[in-house]
């Protein structure tokens, strides 16, 4: 018993970070150069892969460079999962945040290294790293308060997500800078020296955390470890097998790789929806709920899949088509990637006091109907992106006052259907996968930006104005849906609104 008398040092009287606990500073700047090295690089990520190699870049095609990219974000949130599983059953929350900085921070700098074998080996890096961090860093600010009821909770989450913005703000405007007019792979290199920063931070300020982010709540037996270190060793030599085999033999291609990844993202959520879904321990009212849920995950997808071509196909469409230079200011492209961050901060805290004040007169929207408003925003700034494209036909390049207002009307989209979507899958989630369920609502992402790259794979032109058409389309079809079966779906949902 002498583990519930050890002192929570998160909870100095003497030493808050905005009256919450000293900890939270601790996270809030981990995760802010976090999300520093994470963003910067990615702001570069598209723009490297198609640069040409008299620039520096390697070369690829846009479509080719978008399915990477793809590929590459959907990978960083399946991977929560295992990166929860981990914490869980291995290390717990605070050590296996410890070593995702290491592996973030050697995956940034083994991008800086000018070698395309590098540069893919530094992705893998970076996507198991973030992994292992986004699915327990968020949980270990849980930990600093006494339960779901202590009254700073909240607050503390806001300013965590505050933090995850700030970062994400400044990373393109420094790291994307460095990398499109200096050098891209100093611009990797400065990612990764944002990862040290907050690693270091992390490690300094790491007894400032609660004593139950130390905890592993279902420790691996022995005979558990030999198992799954068993499997792991099995399923890793027939890749190695598999992979010497097509390269020995001459056939490899990039699409060896993005292919299956691609489909392990689509197959897997899918499973895992049918997989709780027909879970016999659920109850029938639990069971009846998971169905409303299904609703809820798939307009995210679809949602999802056109959100998250900001970083691709907007992203080229900057560097190629749109005229950097606004009242006399001339920046590079990348900067684009701070517009949503930027409105995140300065909209944020309007929305959270507008459905407060529209609830206290019962007169807020129920979440099926956010969630068609978020497919109808997202449909229509690609209606606006379609008349961007008319306008740079041509070869004209466009104002960039069009992607201010795109990104503008996404950001709008994403205030009505993220936190929502965070909010409604802790209140459908099942007791028996109760913490599991946050990992399933990121495999949303996961689903949605693999359709993106089935498509580029396919050889569809993401930039083309017929494939533009049929998103615009498709994200307003899926709104009308939700829109016109919200009676249906409030039915599954029981008293959840």
């Amino acid at each position: 018993m002498a583990q519930d008398v050890v002192p929570d040092l998160s909870e100095r009287p003497h030493r808050t970070f905005f009256g919450h606990p000293w900890g939270l500073a601790t996270l809030f700047t981990t995760e802010m150069w976090e999300r520093f090295s994470y963003y910067g690089m990615r702001a570069l990520l598209v723009l490297y892969l198609t640069a040409t190699p008299a620039e520096g870049g390697l070369g690829y095609s846009a479509s080719t460079a978008t399915a990477i990219y793809s590929v590459y974000v959907s990978m960083v949130y399946l991977l929560t999962l295992p990166g929860g599983w981990v914490a869980d059953r291995v290390w717990g929350p605070k050590k296996t945040v410890a070593v995702a900085g290491v592996v973030i921070m050697a995956g940034h700098f083994t991008l800086a290294v000018p070698s395309s074998g590098a540069f893919f080996v530094g992705l893998v890096l970076i996507a198991l790293g973030s992994g292992l961090l986004k699915a327990n860093i968020s949980t270990m600010v849980g930990h600093l308060y006494n339960g779901p009821t202590d009254p700073r909770r909240d607050g503390g989450f806001t300013i965590f997500y505050m933090g995850i913005n700030l970062g994400a703000f400044f990373a393109p405007l420094v790291i994307g800078t460095v990398g499109q007019r200096v050098n891209w792979h100093l611009g990797f290199a400065l990612a990764g020296v944002g990862m040290g920063i907050g690693l270091t931070i992390y490690l300094f300020g790491m007894r400032t955390l609660s004593h139950h982010s130390d905890a592993v709540p279902t420790p691996l037996s022995h005979a558990e470890r030999r198992t799954v270190l068993r499997k792991g060793l099995f399923w890793l030599a027939v890749a190695a097998v598999f992979y010497g085999i097509v390269g020995g033999t001459g056939h490899y291609t990039l699409n060896w790789v993005t292919i299956p990844l691609t489909i392990i993202g689509l197959v897997f959520p899918a499973w895992t929806l049918i997989r709780i879904k027909r879970d016999r321990d659920l109850s029938a009212e639990e069971s009846t709920k998971m169905t409303g849920y299904i609703w809820f995950f798939v307009a995210a997808a679809i949602f999802w899949m056109i959100y998250d071509q900001g970083g691709s196909t907007l992203n080229i469409f900057a560097q190629d088509n749109t005229a950097n230079s606004l009242l006399g200011v001339h920046f590079p492209s990348s900067w684009f990637q701070s517009l949503n961050p930027l409105y995140i901060m300065a909209l944020g805290p309007f929305f959270a006091w507008l459905w407060q004040w529209l609830a206290a007169r019962n007169k807020e929207p129920e979440t099926a109907t956010k969630f068609s408003i978020g497919l109808f925003l997202v449909g229509a700034s690609f209606a606006v992106f379609l008349m961007a494209l008319a306008a740079s036909s041509g070869g004209t390049k466009v104002t960039p006052l069009w992607l201010c207002v795109v990104y503008l009307i996404q950001t709008v989209g994403e205030l009505c259907l993220s936190p929502v979507g965070l909010s409604v899958t802790t209140k459908l989630a099942p007791e028996k996968y109760g913490s599991q369920m946050m990992g399933v609502w990121f495999l949303a992402v996961t689903a949605g930006d693999c359709t993106t790259s089935l498509a580029t794979t396919a050889g569809a032109d993401l930039n083309s104005t017929a494939y533009v058409t049929a998103e615009v389309a498709l994200a307003v079809l899926a709104g009308v849906a939700i829109l016109l079966n919200r009676r249906k779906i409030r039915q599954h949902l029981g008293e959840v609104r």
